[in-house]
């Protein structure tokens, strides 16, 4: 589904990717984890687009995107939950989920499907995104992003200042994703949780990935985990 070969990306002349390789199958769920600073947002930058790489290349569904707007990546069935969830805060909950339906060919979603993911959304439609949690605005996020009927969802720190019964909710929708057929990438500074949900997981550290392997292997071993994320 994604096969990213070999980028190099730059912020103005200071470079923060350096040969950077993997790989998302369809239907599976794959962690990038890694310290601040390591280079795991501005990978998902250069998939969407945002900060497009120098060198190398980015194929999605079997098409080169690597030179491709952003607008229309998403188009092909790529979206986005990204760290501060960029909800507009003086709209609705349901004008910020109008904004992110989309056709692609993958399998498209509705409204009803959202509410039984987030039972609590439903009672949230006409409410203010200003007034919102962080929990519920990671809802509407989430949501939004699949009315985009992606094929793949790159979620950036998706637990990031939630309670922990709304991460394992967070979680536990990723699961869901990957039952569905659509492939995840997920960044994220909870690695056990990360872990637990995916397949296979990258360690980033100053822009190059250093790790590559199933996720049970660092699960399962104390000492590689440590070692390479520090927990």
């Amino acid at each position: 589904m994604l096969d990213i070969a070999n980028i190099e990306t730059f912020y103005g002349e200071t470079q923060a990717l350096f040969g950077s390789s993997l790989r998302v199958g369809e239907g599976e769920v794959v962690s990038l984890l890694g310290p601040n600073g390591a280079g795991k947002t501005t990978t998902l930058r250069s998939i969407l687009g945002l900060t497009p790489p120098r060198r190398g290349q980015i194929a999605f569904d079997g098409r080169d995107i690597t030179n491709t707007q952003t607008h229309k990546i998403a188009h092909m069935g790529i979206s986005w939950v990204p760290d501060d969830r960029r909800i507009f805060p003086a709209l609705s909950v349901a004008r910020n989920l109008g904004l992110g339906i989309k056709k692609t060919r993958f399998r498209s979603w509705d409204i009803d499907e959202m509410f039984g993911i987030f039972s609590a959304l439903e009672y949230l439609m006409e409410r203010d995104c200003e007034n919102l949690s962080g929990g519920e605005m990671q809802m509407v996020a989430i949501s939004r992003a699949l009315l985009g009927s992606p094929g793949l969802v790159l979620l950036d720190e998706p637990s990031q200042g939630l309670a922990p019964k709304i991460v394992q909710d967070v979680m536990k929708t990723v699961t869901r994703l990957k039952n569905e057929g659509i492939a995840v990438l997920i960044v994220e500074q909870n690695a056990l949780a990360a872990l637990e949900v995916s397949d296979r997981a990258y360690v980033m550290d100053r822009g190059r990935i250093v790790h590559e392997g199933p996720a049970k292997d660092l699960l399962d071993n104390d000492a590689l985990r440590r070692r390479l994320i520090g927990m």
